[in-house]
């Protein structure tokens, strides 16, 4: 009977992870099919590349900035009422671009946009790990980064296909729609009302004037430096395979979810079982390798191989880490462990383009991929310096 008992707690897949990986999914979604196009619609109210990428680059810092505050009122007012602010800030935002006829007003629209995504995402990556049990948290923090995987393959396309054969106000609204049912759905996720008064009436005075959890800082570091070269991928592979010679280099990025979807889970569950010192150390040095492999890439068969490689590296690290950041900080305090790790992780993307775009305006692309491998580098040196030491044996 215990045992049945233990078993029947040890259980990820309920109604309330069900629904919160669906509203994650769904945001995604919806900023996903935006991320390629916001940027061709900036070019037709009469932005150039700069501004095309000022789109992007705002949304993100606007995002980092707000993240650890609303970090901070997940653990002090409660996870639904910031995840309804949140998704209500971003569809509000999506709706508005219907009506962003000048530069200047898609810009402001974008720093709303991104001050829903960074409190709505904080939101459910914090509720994923107060439901995930304690000895499966990294195989449970893997299938809920597969909303985001799943979105990733999807939105871009989508949205794409949408301006192509449609037009933008088809696009914004589709990316409303798709926002207003993930509020909807953010509704019933309703778990933690018995647990927010224990939370609110225990006394933590030190804890209100910090933004950062020093908890999470060590896993975060490591990420930090892990995605300074996914910055680089995402942002300078198409340009580079096209410098290559090699075309439908789309096909890349779909290898590479697909290798995220099914690694993440299962490499998760392995890491809960035989222990994360284990996978941490070889999936860092996967990314290297495929960083160094990208260098010789000069066919569309290398860039897969490239594909498969960072995305097992990758698949393996960032959920083994968010699991780390939610082991080691204390429970009234998930929601600012969670924001400082997705501070770190916007931090490394958008500043790994900003360095690696100047390296190779500089440079080269064959540098540029060459260089950061230096990042993963750094990423074990992080490990071995600030987070070894605390993991169990």
């Amino acid at each position: 009977m215990p045992r049945a008992n233990s078993l029947a707690n040890d259980r990820i897949w309920n109604k309330t992870f069900f629904l919160i990986l669906s509203v994650s999914f769904l945001m995604f979604l919806s900023m996903y099919m935006l991320l390629p196009t916001l940027p061709l619609y900036a070019q037709t109210l009469g932005g150039n590349e700069t501004i095309a990428g000022t789109i992007v680059g705002i949304f993100t810092l606007s995002a980092v900035l707000v993240r650890p505050w609303f970090g901070n009122l997940l653990d002090r007012k409660g996870r639904r009422i910031i995840l309804i602010i949140g998704v209500s800030i971003f569809l509000v935002s999506v709706l508005a671009y219907n009506f962003a006829f000048t530069i200047l007003s898609l810009l402001a629209l974008r720093i709303v946009h991104g001050i829903g995504w960074g409190a709505s995402t904080t939101a459910t990556g914090t509720m994923a790990s107060d439901v995930i049990p304690a000895s499966r948290r990294a195989e449970g923090m893997g299938y809920y980064g597969i909303a985001a995987t799943i979105a990733m393959s999807l939105g871009p396309a989508l949205g794409l296909y949408l301006i192509k054969y449609s037009n933008y106000s088809v696009l914004f609204t589709s990316s409303a729609i798709l926002a207003g049912l993930g509020l909807v759905g953010s509704f019933f996720i309703n778990y933690e009302i018995p647990r927010i008064k224990t939370q609110t009436e225990s006394k933590s005075p030190v804890v209100k004037g910090v933004i950062l959890e020093k908890t999470a800082l060590p896993p975060a570091l490591v990420l930090f430096f892990i995605t300074l070269t996914y910055g680089g991928i995402i942002t300078f592979l198409p340009l580079y395979a096209d410098s290559r010679g090699v075309k439908n280099i789309g096909i890349f990025f779909t290898v590479y979810a697909l290798v995220l979807l099914f690694s993440r889970p299962l490499i998760g569950k392995l890491a809960d079982r035989y222990g994360v010192r284990k996978f941490l150390v070889p999936g860092i040095l996967l990314i290297g390798i495929a960083l160094l492999l990208l260098v010789k890439a000069s066919s569309l068969p290398m860039f897969l191989l490239v594909a498969v490689v960072y995305g097992l590296g990758f698949g393996t690290v960032q959920p083994i880490l968010n699991a780390l950041v939610i082991s080691l900080s204390p429970p009234e305090r998930r929601g600012a462990a969670n924001a400082t790790f997705a501070v770190a992780m916007d931090l490394g993307i958008g500043l790994g383009a900003v360095a690696l775009g100047f390296l190779a305006q500089k440079t080269s692309y064959v540098y540029m991929y060459g260089s950061s491998a230096i990042f993963a580098l750094f990423a074990l040196v992080m490990y071995y310096a600030l987070l070894r030491k605390k993991l169990p044996l």
